[in-house]
């Protein structure tokens, strides 16, 4: 998979990038986040943590938190813990007001780290989610093994992701959408040129679908599944260690 970046012009490698990008909207990100996806994104977030309500998870490990609205949702769960963890300072800072605000940092615990390079001991959680965030990792595959390092035997990942429709007429109205209107609503909102026009080049690189589940089976992980969104808008994966 060839790595797109948000700065092209840029020497810096695209974990670099992804964090400077994801600083420079922190700002604005859970309002485009809506705005654009017409508010869908809050339902398929609900619907990927329904999925884990079986398995009631006791420890939680959200990767790529940004600001901590997956992490929120899986309070829903009753864990005992939930830590998030991101490679963006801006996102992280959102992310704390909007719990000290709700009257949950006591609840989720958020801190600065590299998804793919991550500080838990082998075996330590019930349940990995991700939410929008292994598009934007560096080296998928590492991502996705020290997933399944950190997971627990028998714990269960639960991964939301960007996916590209295929039926047409769907496929066509989204792909105008997303390559001629939502960089233009980005740029003008986050004063970001580059952000917005990532995120399609981002999806449309990402191996989705049955290509992902190979990536998923390869590093380990079992009984995976994927289940399309919204006409395929988005799709959540399913693995178990």
């Amino acid at each position: 998979m060839s790595s797109v970046l948000p700065y092209k012009e840029q020497s810096s490698g695209k974990k670099e990038q992804v964090a400077d990008m994801f600083n420079n909207i922190s700002k604005k990100y859970d309002f485009l986040n809506h705005f654009l996806s017409l508010g869908i994104d809050i339902l398929w977030r609900k619907k990927a943590i329904k999925m884990l309500k079986p398995y009631q998870p006791k420890v939680i490990l959200d990767i790529a938190t940004g600001t901590a609205d997956f992490a929120i949702e899986s309070l829903k769960l009753n864990p005992d813990q939930v830590i998030g963890v991101d490679i963006s300072e801006g996102m992280l800072d959102v992310g704390r007001k909007k719990l000290k605000e709700r009257k949950l940092d006591h609840k989720i615990e958020l801190r600065l780290g590299d998804s793919e390079k991550l500080l838990f001991d082998d075996n330590k959680f019930d349940a990995v989610i991700v939410s929008f965030g292994v598009r934007n990792f560096e080296n998928l595959e590492r991502g996705l093994s020290d997933m399944y390092r950190v997971l627990k035997p028998g714990g269960r990942v639960v991964i939301l992701e960007f996916s590209r429709p295929s039926k047409f007429p769907f496929r066509n109205i989204y792909n105008f959408y997303f390559k001629a209107i939502l960089p233009r609503i980005g740029r003008m909102v986050s004063k970001d040129g580059s952000a917005y026009t990532y995120l399609p080049e981002s999806v449309q690189a990402f191996p989705d679908g049955d290509n992902f589940l190979k990536i998923f089976n390869k590093v380990g992980f079992k009984n995976t599944k994927c289940k399309p969104l919204t006409l395929g808008v988005s799709s959540i994966y399913i693995g178990e260690k």
